[in-house]
């Protein structure tokens, strides 16, 4: 029997990669691609800041073919669902039915995402929803899960995080108001090793500078 297929919105990033791994595991449907908005002034991922040439190595790495969706910058909102339309529209065309999405608690989120894609012919799938997001990085680490974090929010977690792994030591700083995971936006990761890869993306950490108001830790092909 012919499993349903099925587009990742890829942000590069842990939960994505996780989402991926939960997907593949539940194996009720197939993901045949990987969508991922980047940022067509700079050729970075959007918000998350890292280097196409990693993402691109990251999709590689995972077995799948990535679906780039290149924004102008700076991108009002009209723009970017322009162009997420025309992304949905090709994913039916190619016979795909449902979006995934890596979220997992932001409920206004999760609501935007399932208003866009009502009409579009393509359901919202949200593989890893409303866990214990402590529980959830532990389970990360222990899985074998590797990022970097790539991007903080220096409003809400010290600069210095920047760069750094995801890993136990780190989630034993973290203090109490930031959620282990980064789900409000306190932090975003690079995934580049892990149970749903076929090999290691290898990466290492260049330059670190404030941007708009957040701080980048340059994530650099090694």
């Amino acid at each position: 029997m012919t499993r349903p297929k099925a587009l990742l919105s890829w942000s590069s990033g842990k939960d994505a990669a996780w989402a991926l791994q939960a997907l593949r595991q539940a194996g009720e449907v197939e993901v045949v691609g990987l969508l991922t908005t980047t940022n067509g002034a700079f050729d970075r991922v959007a918000m998350h800041g890292v280097r196409e040439a990693l993402l691109e190595a990251q999709a590689d790495a995972v077995g799948l073919p990535l679906w780039k969706v290149p924004l102008p910058w700076p991108c009002p909102n009209e723009a970017y669902e322009a162009l997420m339309a025309a992304a949905c529209a090709r994913a039916v065309a190619e016979g795909v039915t449902a979006m995934a999405f890596g979220d997992l608690f932001l409920e206004d989120v999760r609501d935007y995402r399932i208003q866009k894609l009502a009409g579009t012919g393509l359901r919202s799938l949200f593989p890893i929803w409303n866990p214990d997001t402590a529980a959830l990085a532990r389970d990360m680490v222990a899985a074998g899960l590797k990022a970097t974090l790539a991007c903080v929010d220096p409003k809400a977690l010290n600069a210095g995080f920047a760069g750094r792994e995801f890993d136990a030591g780190l989630l034993a700083e973290l203090p109490p108001s930031v959620d282990p995971c980064g789900e409000r936006g306190e932090f975003h990761t690079f995934a580049w090793d892990g149970p749903m890869f076929r090999r290691p993306v290898p990466v290492r950490r260049g330059e670190v500078v404030e941007r708009d108001g957040f701080v980048f830790a340059d994530l650099v092909p090694a």
